[in-house]
C-alpha cells in the first residue's frame, strides 16, 4: 500500500508550505485508491480528486466540508457523519457501521469509534490489503476496542494537534478534544504497532520551530521503542 499526504495542517489559522492544507491521505494499491478525509481547504479540488472513494472520519470542517459542492465519486460515512450533512449535494452515500468490516476499492476497510466530539461522532479506519494494515485517526482522544483496532498494524496514522499537553474536556461522560503525541505513541508500543505516523498537526508543529519540536517527539518514540514520522503536504509512504 501507498500513503500518499495529500494535506496535514489541523484546524488552525498558521500554514506552511509543508502544513498548507487540511489533513487528507490518499490510499493506492494495485487493485484502486480511496481518500480518506476532505476538509475545507479542498472545496475547489474536491471534483478533481482521483480515487474510487472517499471516506470521512467525521464531520468537523477540515474533514468533511471539502465535499459541500459534491464529490466525485462514492462517499462513505457512519450515520451520524450523513446526518450532519444532509445539506451536501453527494449523489453516491454509503454507510459505513463501525465493526462491520466492508470490501472498498480492493480494500478491507473497518470503522472503529473513536472519542473525539459529541457535535460530531467521529471514527478511526482500520484499513487492510494485501496482507499488511494499518490505522488512520487524526482526530481522537481516545479509541474504542484499541487492542483490536491496532493489533497486527504496520502503522497507525494519528492526531498531531498537541504534542504532550493533553487538549481534552469532559462534557457529561464523553471526552473530547485531542490527545497527545506522547499519550498515542503509549498506544503503539502497548499494541505492538512499530510506525506511528503524524499528521493533523497542530500549532506547536506548524507555527513553531518544527524541527525542534519533531526532535523531541522522536525522544518520546524512542523511550517507547516506536518508530516514529511527522507528516508533510505530499509525503509518500509505502507500507
Amino acid at each position: 500500500m501507498k500513503l500518499e499526504f495529500k494535506g496535514t495542517r489541523g484546524y488552525i489559522e498558521a500554514r506552511t508550505d509543508r502544513h498548507r492544507m487540511h489533513a487528507s491521505c490518499r490510499v493506492s494499491s494495485g487493485r484502486g485508491a480511496i481518500i480518506i478525509d476532505v476538509g475545507e481547504d479542498w472545496v475547489e479540488q474536491a471534483p478533481d480528486l482521483e480515487a474510487d472513494a472517499i471516506l470521512l472520519t467525521h464531520a468537523h470542517p477540515d474533514h468533511a466540508w471539502g465535499l459541500k459542492g459534491g464529490a466525485p465519486c462514492a462517499v462513505y460515512a457512519t450515520d451520524e457523519t450523513w446526518e450532519a450533512l444532509h445539506r451536501f449535494p453527494i449523489e453516491d452515500r454509503k454507510v459505513i457501521v463501525p465493526g462491520a468490516p466492508r470490501r472498498v476499492a480492493g480494500f478491507t476497510i473497518e470503522a472503529f469509534t473513536v472519542e473525539h466530539s459529541t457535535r460530531a461522532p467521529a471514527v478511526g479506519y482500520r484499513v487492510s490489503a494485501g496482507g499488511r494494515a494499518f490505522f488512520y485517526a487524526p482526530d481522537l482522544v481516545y479509541i474504542h476496542e484499541r487492542a483490536r483496532a491496532l493489533g497486527g498494524a504496520v502503522a497507525y496514522v494519528g492526531d498531531g494537534a498537541t504534542v504532550a499537553r493533553p487538549m481534552v474536556r469532559k462534557r457529561g461522560e464523553s471526552l473530547i478534544g485531542h490527545a497527545p503525541v506522547q499519550t498515542q505513541l503509549t498506544w503503539c508500543r502497548k499494541e505492538g504497532v512499530p510506525l506511528a505516523v503524524f499528521t493533523h498537526c497542530g500549532s506547536q508543529i506548524v507555527a513553531g520551530e518544527e524541527e525542534a519540536v519533531v526532535e523531541r517527539i522522536m525522544g518520546m518514540a524512542n523511550e517507547r521503542g516506536v518508530d516514529v514520522i511527522v507528516a508533510y503536504d505530499g509525503m509518500v509512504l509505502d507500507l
